[in-house]
């Protein structure tokens, strides 16, 4: 067995054993919701794989969870955190709506191809309003990100219950949020009839394909991990480190706006309240799951639009409150970046064992 195998493996079961631990730890929450956690986990576990609905119910929601993901390897691996894809999802969503809806005759191979690029445009501006205020004012790209997660989703409520309404809510007098729905010669292809998968899976997998080439076989990719590794090396070194972490938020707001994209022309055809679905926030930990790999972050993907698809037949099957599968996902996000920090910096992990021995022992000491 070669060591990169080995470490492969070795990360791996760090991260199983982890998902494994925040499950155990939601199960004594399920136990205080007097919820039967084996029951509830059955479900969770054997739902998504039973038939063919949970399989590709699965990658109808890993294809949103593998662009936010592909967005957020891009920006933490040029030293720079990225929580601001649920706002850059809705800006995606909104920005594709608006050009569909306002070109219905537009021929779908001109249309298809505009939408996807006004999208991840309008998601790459979003993000790339947060690369700047890192780069130039210095100002926290984790507060910079959420706040502007907010102000994306007012302006987008804002849009689809007043200038972007669909124009039949107004008529009928029902006025519920959302927009007209895009022509039908931009919906993304059903590959199952009968199923909601569409070929948005195999433009996330493709795009996978291609930010792997992007990071690790051309010299942006290299200079802007080079960023990452060391700012002050990379600047030393004749690398312009501001104007490459500006260029992966937008990248990686870019990719997080296709997802938003993808929900429109793929699932809902419409922009709708609710159409972000949380995967701004599962994308982070797919992945960190995914070692911050763009191929690994395929099957982290795939494993977490189970698990999300998963929580929600649980919660019909044993009627937990939906607070609980909030907790549950919690836990999966504490305790993955937990071990992708004891992983980087094994001297961590010594430093604790070394904290409970002390302790032991000076319990056992106190005692004696």
């Amino acid at each position: 067995m070669n060591t990169k195998f080995r470490q492969v493996l070795k990360q791996v079961l760090v991260l199983l054993a982890a998902l494994a631990g925040a499950l155990l730890v939601g199960a004594l929450f399920l136990l205080l919701a007097k919820s039967d956690p084996i029951k509830a986990y059955t479900v969770m576990f054997s739902g998504p794989v039973n038939d063919k609905y949970g399989i590709t119910e699965t990658l109808v929601r890993t294809a949103p969870l593998l662009l936010v993901g592909l967005g957020i390897v891009i920006s933490f691996r040029s030293g720079i955190i990225n929580i601001g894809a649920e706002g850059q999802i809705l800006a995606g969503a909104i920005g594709a709506t608006a050009v569909g809806t306002s070109l219905p005759d537009m021929p779908g191979v001109i249309l298809l191809p505009l939408v996807f690029l006004v999208g991840g445009l309008c998601g790459a501006i979003w993000g790339g309003i947060a690369g700047w205020l890192k780069a130039h004012l210095s100002v926290n790209e984790i507060l910079s990100t959420v706040m502007l997660n907010q102000i994306a989703f007012q302006l987008y409520m804002f849009l689809i219950r007043g200038p972007l309404i669909d124009p039949q809510e107004v008529s009928y007098g029902t006025g519920v949020p959302q927009t007209a729905i895009i022509p039908a010669q931009i919906w993304l292809s059903k590959l199952i009839p009968g199923t909601r998968l569409h070929s948005g899976i195999i433009f996330a997998l493709i795009l996978a394909v291609l930010v792997y080439i992007f990071l690790w076989r051309t010299s942006i990719g290299y200079r802007m991990r080079a960023v990452g590794a060391g700012p002050e090396a990379a600047r030393y070194a004749g690398i312009r480190v501001e104007w490459y972490l500006v260029l992966a938020m937008a990248l990686a707001g870019g990719m997080a706006g296709l997802a938003g994209v993808v929900e429109v022309t793929g699932v809902h055809h419409r922009s709708l309240e609710g159409l972000s679905a949380g995967y701004g926030f599962s994308g982070i930990v797919a992945a960190l799951f995914g070692r911050l790999h763009p191929l690994g972050t395929i099957p982290a993907a795939i494993l977490f639009g189970a698990l999300l698809l998963g929580a929600e037949m649980m919660q019909r099957a044993v009627n937990i409150p939906a607070a609980m599968i909030m907790v549950i996902q919690g836990l999966v996000v504490l305790f993955v970046v937990s071990s992708d920090h004891f992983q980087r910096n094994p001297g961590s992990l010594a430093q604790l064992k070394a904290k409970v021995f002390r302790g032991n022992v000076d319990k056992e000491g106190g005692e004696l």
